[in-house]
């Protein structure tokens, strides 16, 4: 990747800065960064697309993505993407629909680039327990952007 640029956008949950190119993101870190709007189109397009989505207008993005390195890689991280606005899934269940075990779902989660656009946060542990959360404050981050999920969608269960 060339030319790497990046922007951050203010939000409830502390400064998200976001990191790419014209053409692909590559990360995004949450509770980094004073705001920016960033230069690249795609950097500014997450920009965009996040703040909608804090604003609530926005359920799903539409951002290209780095590529993961395996192809099983890139099938997990659409499993993840894949689990609704406002719904949540355990590991065990994500790793039962995915073929997969919940340990390889934990070290997925644990090293997404991309918290929030790859929505790790609605991954929970058995019994609706958050679990661990990598980006922001952790499980307290995790745990805001569930209720932000859950007050906007009308959903009150996991």
């Amino acid at each position: 990747m060339y030319a790497r640029d990046h922007g951050v956008i203010a939000t409830p949950i502390g400064p998200v800065r976001v990191e790419g190119s014209e053409t692909a993101l590559v990360s995004v870190q949450i509770g980094e960064g004073s705001p920016s709007p960033g230069s690249a189109a795609a950097v500014r397009e997450a920009i965009a697309q996040l703040g909608a989505w804090f604003a609530g207008e926005r359920q799903v993005f539409d951002l290209p993505l780095q590529p993961l390195p395996t192809p099983r890689g890139e099938e997990l991280r659409q499993a993840m993407i894949g689990i609704g606005y406002g719904e949540t899934l355990s590991y065990g269940e994500l790793a039962r629909l995915t073929g997969s075990s919940a340990r390889a779902i934990g070290q997925i989660c644990s090293n997404n680039p991309f918290p929030i656009l790859v929505p790790c946060h609605r991954v929970l542990a058995d019994g609706g327990k958050l679990g661990n959360y990598s980006g922001g404050d952790g499980p307290k981050t995790k745990s805001w952007l569930l209720e932000h999920e859950r007050r906007l969608s009308g959903r009150t269960l996991l």
